[in-house]
């Protein structure tokens, strides 16, 4: 899993509220064997016209965001079915980060196993994230995990609050196979104990 560390990058604001997985992801690219192309499904019926063309109306086409790194979501972003994909689609997409105030359930616990680094900001932080990186001469900010801030264009600080384990493993880009391995030698002592212990079990 890709770590996490301090980045400064573009912010781009998709501040509708309720944007389920299947905005995010649509169901006809759930079809693959494999994670591959589907950076290309990332809010497809929004990136694209009929004509299979790019919508240059929709944030992610236009010039000054393009290159973003991270969104500024609405509330209960990620709400509706459990699909991975979604957080698969948008670390493709290069997405590292989203910022919001409220996530649904299972998409932000999936955003954490998969290295994609999730702020829970207060409406009245956020309000100031979002009308910062909605002009284009100040869409750049740096997102510092080791210190929990984001810091806007203008200087302004504003500090963010995230549960040890999640830091712990997107700082060490760790997943929940590789946080388990942190207690291998713990684990092979109890096992060696244990089958001491209780040796009509080998």
């Amino acid at each position: 899993m890709q770590a996490f560390n301090v980045l400064t990058a573009v912010a781009a604001p998709l501040t509708a509220a309720n944007v389920d997985t299947d905005v995010i992801m649509p169901k006809q690219f759930l079809k693959g064997i494999d994670r591959n192309g589907l950076d290309k499904g990332v809010f497809f019926d929004l990136r694209f016209l009929t004509d299979g063309s790019p919508d240059p109306e929709f944030i992610l086409n236009q010039p000054e965001w393009k290159s973003a790194k991270f969104l500024v979501v609405g509330p209960n972003f990620g709400c509706g079915s459990s699909r991975e994909h979604a957080v698969w689609g948008l670390k493709q997409l290069g997405i590292r980060a989203l910022i919001g105030t409220t996530f649904a359930g299972i998409f932000f616990d999936n955003c954490q196993r998969n290295g994609v680094l999730t702020v829970q900001l207060s409406p009245e932080q956020w309000s100031k994230v979002a009308e910062q990186v909605a002009q284009p001469q100040n869409n750049e900010i740096t997102l510092d995990l080791p210190e929990q801030t984001i810091s806007l264009h203008d200087g302004e600080q504003i500090d963010f609050n995230i549960d040890e384990l999640s830091k712990l493993s997107l700082l060490n880009g760790l997943d929940a196979i590789g946080n388990t391995l942190r207690y291998s030698d713990d684990i092979r002592q109890f096992q060696q104990t244990h089958l001491q212990n209780n040796p009509w079990l080998a």
